[in-house]
């Protein structure tokens, strides 16, 4: 059995499209572009720029997004014929294809008034996506404050981004992609369950938002002295619920959560700065199951992963290797949509988990800007997941071709095509698994964006 590390309990925090466009709607005319002065995304989204004199600087975002595939039907099992759950549009999952404001984010950030060390940050967001599907239509995001004694030593209490995955780390605004990796948006992007699945007669759905990697907790964190202005060495140590955002804690273990970056700077300034960051994180933690049965019970969780990022000029490469153990989602029963009953009518198809399983990934993606507004963009990113036995392995291959036009400083259009295949690399290609993954569909991605 491996050893865990019992800690105090910290504090824990506990819908119709016209309320969330009214909620941006509010807000939207005092927004004011929302300035970035690193590329460190823990340094970026924890602090203020030095020297800032503001107290109050309104920001946001709002994307919509058209998603759509094939709508390839379950070609084998138990629930052949009915819709395949792999080639529906999330997180409603109920259309193959759709249209809808995937974020709708306001939020402020600034000095606390007369404490010059202390900054504040908070968000809440009204869109569709995995922070308000089985959650609140309006979602918080963010809540925390900062206090910066020097540049090395910072602390930040609150509920905030985890430092991790730098794909994970990156601001929703700022993503290359329309969808994140299946690597990162699986194994980092936490689903919360009370059950493995195995109960009969349940579809064990999420019992709430998906983490969108953060959490509530304490961290410390700063960027270590250097001989010049060349290098920036930035670490954080943090202790969290491990419950996402806005979920009471259900256990009384913290989640451990590691991280290190060295970046050699080329040169420039703000969010697109030249250099070369190597980074490497690890984190852990319990997880409860609470659903009676053999499954009830806690579970270690633990994610690690290192990579690089390389921008220079016109060019960005980066590259993320990552490795998991236990509590690894491992899709639905026969492929089918949670809820639904088999052709025979005896069985109800469920969201499955390994309390206990492993999983392993990685990306390699690139960018090139072709003008000074247009980038085209390609990632490769493999998921090997179940891999503890031949029988749960799966893989999944995904090649992403992206564009992105820069209309001006405020808005963005972006296009994504997907090619998707996944398998059962330890079964035949006639096993019903690798019949049912053939249906697994391309996906076409297109999505606007206007920063406030």
């Amino acid at each position: 059995m491996k050893a865990i590390v019992k800690m105090p309990p910290l504090a824990s925090q506990g819908p119709s499209l016209v309320r969330r466009l009214a909620v941006v709607a509010l807000a939207a005319s005092l927004f004011v572009p929302l300035p970035s002065h690193a590329i460190n995304w823990l340094i970026l989204q924890g602090t203020e720029p030095p020297n800032s004199p503001k107290t109050f600087r309104p920001w946001g975002f709002v994307q919509l997004e058209y998603q759509s595939t094939n709508g390839t039907r379950l070609q084998a099992g138990p629930w052949q014929g009915q819709p395949m759950f792999a080639n529906l549009i999330g997180p409603q999952k109920d259309a193959s294809s759709e249209w809808l404001i995937k974020r709708a984010r306001v939020g402020a950030r600034g000095l606390v008034p007369g404490l010059p060390a202390l900054n504040y940050a908070l968000a809440v967001d009204a869109g569709t996506n995995a922070a308000t599907e089985n959650a609140t239509s309006v979602q918080l995001i963010d809540a925390s404050l900062t206090y910066s004694l020097n540049p090395v030593l910072r602390l930040r209490a609150g509920q905030f981004k985890t430092p991790g995955s730098d794909e994970g780390l990156q601001p929703a605004y700022r993503r290359d992609y329309v969808n994140t990796s299946q690597v990162v948006n699986q194994l980092i992007n936490e689903t919360f369950f009370n059950g493995d699945g195995a109960a009969p007669n349940t579809p064990n759905r999420p019992n709430g938002a998906r983490s969108i990697y953060h959490d509530i907790g304490i961290q410390l964190f700063g960027v270590l002295p250097q001989g010049g202005k060349q290098w920036e060495h930035t670490y954080a140590v943090m202790v969290g619920n491990g419950n996402g955002i806005a979920r009471p804690d259900n256990n009384a273990y913290k989640d451990l959560y590691l991280y290190w970056s060295t970046e050699r700077i080329f040169g420039g300034k703000g969010g697109k700065r030249d250099g070369l960051k190597l980074f490497g994180w690890w984190q852990q933690g319990m997880r409860t199951l609470t659903e009676a049965g053999a499954a009830a019970g806690n579970y270690l969780r633990t994610r690690y992963g290192g990579g690089a990022v390389l921008r220079h000029k016109r060019y960005r490469v980066s590259g993320e290797l990552i490795g998991a153990e236990g509590m690894i989602v491992n899709g639905t029963d026969g492929g089918a949509v949670p809820g639904h009953l088999d052709n025979a009518g005896n069985r109800l198809a469920s969201y499955n988990l390994l309390p206990d399983g492993e999983a392993n990934g990685w990306y390699l993606e690139g960018g090139f800007e072709i003008l000074s507004n247009l980038e085209l963009d390609l990632r490769f990113d493999r998921l090997n997941r179940g891999t503890e036995s031949r029988a749960t392995e799966r893989r999944f291959d995904t090649w992403t071709l992206g564009l992105q036009y820069h209309i001006d400083t405020r808005w963005r259009l972006m296009a994504n095509y997907q090619w998707r295949d996944a398998k059962a690399p330890g079964l035949t290609n006639s096993a019903v698994p690798n019949r049912i993954l053939d249906g697994f569909d391309d996906l076409v991605a297109v999505q606007i964006q206007a920063v406030y």
